[in-house]
């Protein structure tokens, strides 16, 4: 396991890369399938996929990318505090996460995140618009 500190709402790119979820649920409320294991990144695990893009199917964790990444404000993710003010709570119990030992969201926002994160797909091409204001990044 990683020992850097992961976004959860990371890209496949990333070189460390995993895959913690599958998107599951229904376009219009989708939720989280979280994997018993992390998965590394293959060719194969991303074919998959096809013919949508890998982060419309799956949700990857990597590295924080801190300042390189628009959410970031130099000390905190605002994704993950938007998510926690904005979004409505989808379950009451902690999700079966590998990932949230590391997690910036768990770390930062603790429980209240996590009962929010099975609502979030990385690419939502339907998204409601409370998840696109949610999901806008602050400039």
């Amino acid at each position: 396991m990683q020992k850097s500190t992961l976004c959860p709402s990371a890209r496949e790119n990333s070189l460390d890369s995993v895959i913690f979820g599958i998107a599951a649920g229904t376009v219009e409320e989708p939720r989280v399938a979280y994997l018993p294991e992390i998965q590394p990144v293959t060719d194969e695990l991303l074919a998959l996929a096809e013919p949508v893009t890998p982060t419309e199917v799956f949700r990857f964790a990597a590295s924080c990318a801190e300042d390189k990444c628009a959410h970031f404000d130099g000390v905190n993710c605002r994704l993950a505090q938007r998510i926690v003010r904005g979004l409505p709570e989808v379950t009451d119990t902690l999700p079966p996460c590998r990932v949230r030992q590391s997690c910036r969201w768990w770390l930062q926002e603790g429980k209240a995140a996590c009962f929010r994160c099975p609502q979030v797909v990385t690419d939502d091409y339907n998204p409601s618009e409370i998840m696109t204001e949610v999901a806008e990044p602050v400039v």
